[in-house]
């Protein structure tokens, strides 16, 4: 094998060229500094050759490369056989090298280049104007192409040359070059980058392609990719003998919205998958509703839901609509935790023997006094106390099927966007009308079918996940107990049948109102029934199915 034959190895620590062109230039200088350290020479663009030399390293600007200056304000610099030749070129191809040399091209053994801000600039508080020629028009020139042309090239090229688009990997860059490190270590190294460097080209595509589909699409984008970033790996799945792992949504659609994914976790053990469903499905439904409310779930499920000026009152009516399933579930606050709440969910007794602490496996609220999270760590060493932006259900719900993905805008109607009908003899009083608002938002957060039983803006009793809908009437009531008097009930869909069905059995109850969307052919039934028994009966025309 000829000299131009060999196979080119970067990281054994010989001399070559660098190619750096980064928009984040964190770390640059120390990356700079140390690759001339060891001997290599580096070529970069724009404001990035101009940071390398304020920092006082030698480095060459790419137009001594291609013997072309930057073009169109910018638009044109490495795009350019000067570039890409020396990128692509295969070392151990003779061909290759034969033609690079032939050209006066020189390889090109290490690119470090990262992307123009682009999903800064789109979620940016001024949002950018579409038009290319409009003033002002950022967000179209901050879609980079030369940067991702390179990065993919070097990617390709993995075998003989290394791409690193994140600065959180110079320091081991640098370890790898200064080892010596080279054969199968060196090509999986290379081979870890490349992965990541098409990983970080696909990202920023998927968010131009959905910024531009918002820009001009109407209904479902033809095509879409949802770009997800690993949060952590969990221990197992629902169950241990499923692998899992936690990702957040890095979409557009996603940003700056809150909820459990970006929320900060205080104290306590590591979530895990059911942690995190659980959670979610608490938080959203306490920041569904506008007044100061406490929602415990257990298994996604509200078991326990109060709203009242004092959140700590609020604590414990929502405790003891159903101790039993609070008892293990997670608490939700869509209100600041003070001390004195803090100590209360400390020490509050479960009203089943009025001895037993309760225990929880999750507190979230949208922030804590210093005093409060203090004394709430108290409690125990395992409970997970987690800090979240404020976030109804809002934005778009995805959901995998073998195969497909289902795609809807999230459930975000609350009563106050609704119209309530009473269709019966009987009229609510303003206070039950109140409670069938209540119940109404509660029901929407319990898997169907769905029924909640409420008084006094707080829930008494809820039946979820029946088949059919009378088991669940009959859980709801059972829960309630002797409370259900002059209680309201609210179903999540029409009632197919009344008479000795649903409607007849909540009446005879006690339920003094009933609300539920209507629109089935048996209406009439309801209402005659509803009248029959003097309950108040309305309906809202809209359905919360909660699959």
């Amino acid at each position: 094998m000829t000299a131009q034959q060999q196979p080119h190895v970067l990281l054994g620590g010989s001399k070559g060229k660098v190619l750096i062109s980064v928009s984040d230039k964190t770390n640059l200088e120390t990356l700079a500094k140390g690759l001339v350290e060891l001997g290599y020479e580096i070529v970069s663009t724009g404001g990035s050759a101009t940071a390398i030399e304020k920092a006082g390293v030698p480095v060459k600007r790419v137009e001594e490369l291609t013997g072309f200056p930057e073009m169109l304000d910018g638009r044109v610099k490495t795009l350019h056989p000067g570039v890409h030749g020396g990128i692509l070129a295969r070392r151990d191809v003779p061909d290759h090298m034969a033609a690079i040399e032939k050209h006066g091209i020189a390889p090109i053994d290490l690119v470090v280049v990262n992307l123009y801000p682009f999903r800064q600039t789109v979620t940016a508080a001024s949002k950018p104007s579409f038009e290319v020629l409009a003033p002002g028009a950022v967000a179209v020139e901050n879609i980079d192409i030369g940067g991702p042309g390179m990065i993919r090239a070097a990617a390709k090229n993995h075998e003989h040359v290394t791409v690193v688009v994140d600065p959180s990997d110079y320091a081991a860059l640098l370890d790898q070059l200064r080892s010596g490190a080279a054969g199968s270590d060196a090509l999986h190294f290379r081979k870890r980058l490349a992965w990541k460097a098409f990983q970080h080209t696909a990202t920023y595509d998927a968010t131009v392609a959905e910024w531009l589909w918002g820009q001009v699409g109407e209904g479902p984008a033809p095509e879409m990719a949802v770009p997800m970033k690993l949060s952590q790996g969990l221990r197992y799945g629902e169950n241990p003998h499923q692998s899992a792992a936690f990702y957040t949504d890095a979409s557009l659609a996603e940003h700056d919205l809150g909820g459990v994914a970006t929320s900060v976790q205080h104290h306590g053990k590591e979530m895990s998958y059911n942690n995190y469903l659980d959670a979610d499905a608490a938080y959203s439904a306490a920041c569904d509703f506008a007044t100061p409310t406490c929602v415990i779930v257990k298994h996604t499920n509200p078991c326990g839901v109060a709203s009242r000026e004092d959140l700590l009152e609020a604590y414990r009516l929502a405790v003891r609509a159903d101790p039993v399933s609070a008892f293990g579930g997670i608490v939700a606050f869509n209100r600041p935790v003070d001390a004195a709440l803090a100590r209360e969910i400390r020490e509050f007794r479960s009203p089943t023997d009025n001895e037993t602490r309760m225990f929880y496996e999750i507190v979230i609220a949208p922030s804590y006094t210093p005093d409060g999270l203090e004394v709430l760590k108290g409690k125990s060493k395992t409970l997970r106390i987690l800090e979240a932006k404020p976030r109804a259900p809002s934005g778009r719900s995805l959901r995998q099927v073998a195969g497909g993905w289902l795609l809807q805008d999230a459930d975000s109607l609350t009563p106050q966007q609704i119209e309530f009908t009473c269709v019966s003899e009987k009229q609510p009083t303003p206070e039950q009308l109140d409670d069938l608002k209540f119940a109404w938002l509660c029901v929407k957060h319990v898997k169907s079918n769905a029924i909640t039983v409420a008084k006094g803006q707080k829930l008494l009793g809820m039946g979820s996940g029946q088949p059919n809908r009378v088991k669940s009437v009959q859980i709801a009531l059972e829960k309630a107990g002797e409370e259900v008097k002059g209680s309201v009930l609210a179903s999540d869909a029409f009632f197919p049948f009344s008479w000795n069905d649903s409607v007849e059995i909540a009446c005879k109850a006690g339920v003094a109102a009933i609300v539920h969307p209507g629109g089935s052919v048996r209406d009439a039934d309801a209402i005659e029934c509803c009248n029959k028994y003097g309950v108040a009966l309305l309906t809202t025309g809209v359905r919360h199915f909660k699959h």
